[in-house]
């Protein structure tokens, strides 16, 4: 239990409007302070147990001393959860059964965000829209190197192509950003099913909305409203003393 804050945590995975199965997954287990969103990859026919396979490797993660110990057990259980993914897809004969995962573990007064592949998060402070990871993507790349602006991206073909996920390879690559946490702290964590419908100026205005619920609602209805393609998830979390 957090002796700091308290948090406050809404969520939603849905289906979509074009899909038939949903291969998304999310975590949530604000009394040790962890929230995880993993996006199976669709057309690898193990996308959905990819995904599951991660979120149950972490609800395996118990309450820790510090900061490091909890960082720790997530890693030791992400390199695991890898290597049973690859087993898996060895077994299954297939090339790759993968997700994306984003990921945020809270400690005290310090967070830590971790994630591989397009799955995003994002922190609202002071009024303003932050985003904490940067995409595991050929299309992220194009823009590092200044050959797609952010409106060609939306639009270029292999946009959905991610160049890290969990069970592609036999590392598990993840990212890591870490800082302090301060009262009023919005995180969101989200699919790439809600970010290929919305720009970040968008979620910007609708995460403002003073209860999480009501934040979850409104961004998950707009990418309703826009078609959503794929399947949709999406955490929000407050954080309060």
């Amino acid at each position: 239990m957090n002796d700091i804050f308290a948090f406050r945590t809404a969520w939603v995975s849905h289906v979509g409007l074009a899909r038939e199965l949903n291969e998304d997954c999310v975590l949530v287990k604000p009394e040790i302070g962890l929230w995880a969103v993993a996006d199976g990859m669709g057309g690898h026919g193990g996308g959905d147990l990819a995904s599951r396979a991660v979120v149950e490797a972490l609800t395996r993660v118990r309450p820790s001393r510090s900061a490091r110990q909890m960082l720790d057990q997530f890693e030791r259980t992400i390199v695991r959860v890898n290597s049973d993914l690859r087993a898996l897809a060895s077994s299954r004969a297939a090339a790759v059964v993968g997700t994306t995962l984003v990921s945020l573990m809270i400690h005290g007064s310090h967070y830590a965000c971790a994630w591989c592949g397009d799955s995003r998060a994002y922190l609202r402070r002071d009024g303003a829209l932050l985003r904490v990871s940067r995409d595991h993507s050929e299309v992220q790349e194009l823009i590092d190197r200044g050959l797609l602006d952010d409106e060609d991206a939306r639009r270029w073909p292999r946009r959905n192509v991610v160049t890290r996920a969990l069970g592609a390879s036999d590392q598990a690559e993840l990212d890591l950003v870490d800082g302090p946490l301060y009262r009023g702290d919005r995180f969101l964590l989200c699919s790439d099913g809600l970010t290929a419908h919305l720009r970040d100026k968008e979620i910007a205005a609708l995460i403002g909305f003073s209860a999480p619920q009501r934040a979850v609602d409104g961004l998950l209805q707009l990418a309703l409203d826009r078609g959503a393609q794929d399947n949709v998830s999406l955490v929000v979390v407050d954080c309060e003393r």
